[in-house]
């Protein structure tokens, strides 16, 4: 009988292969169609697919050349200064910087002072983003 345990222990590793398959048939098939549709191109009774260059007989650019490039999230994405982590963080750092010496240089009273100050800031961000939601 197993006794209950907080912890998982170690189990076999599943060995799991999946057969391939080759069929010389298939195979002959898929070329005879390919060199059929490129002569049938060719002779101008087929258009050519998007991006099929005739003259080098291949297609226009490369599907890795410039795939990490174009359609990454961060090259087309338009970023301000004031919203990069690392503005955000320096905003972090000089606060708590600022309340270390105030606290060393007025006392307790720095930290009060810091978080009107906070509180005011806020206040002012808020009813800046509410005025512009009510004009549009």
């Amino acid at each position: 009988m197993k006794l209950p345990s907080l912890f998982r222990t170690a189990q076999p590793m599943r060995f799991d292969i999946k057969p391939r398959f080759y069929d010389p048939v298939k195979e002959e098939i898929e070329q005879r169609t390919a060199r059929i549709k490129k002569e049938l191109q060719l002779e101008g009774k087929l258009p050519y697919e998007e991006g099929y260059d005739p003259l080098n007989d291949s297609f226009r650019g490369s599907a890795i050349r410039g795939a990490f490039t174009q359609g990454s999230p961060i090259k087309g994405k338009s970023s301000s200064p004031l919203s990069s982590t690392g503005f955000l963080r320096l905003l972090i750092f000089l606060v708590l910087m600022m309340l270390v010496f105030g606290y060393v240089y007025l006392g307790p009273d720095a930290v009060y002072y810091m978080l009107y100050f906070a509180a005011g800031i806020l206040l002012v961000s808020l009813i800046v983003k509410l005025k512009g939601k009510l004009k549009q």
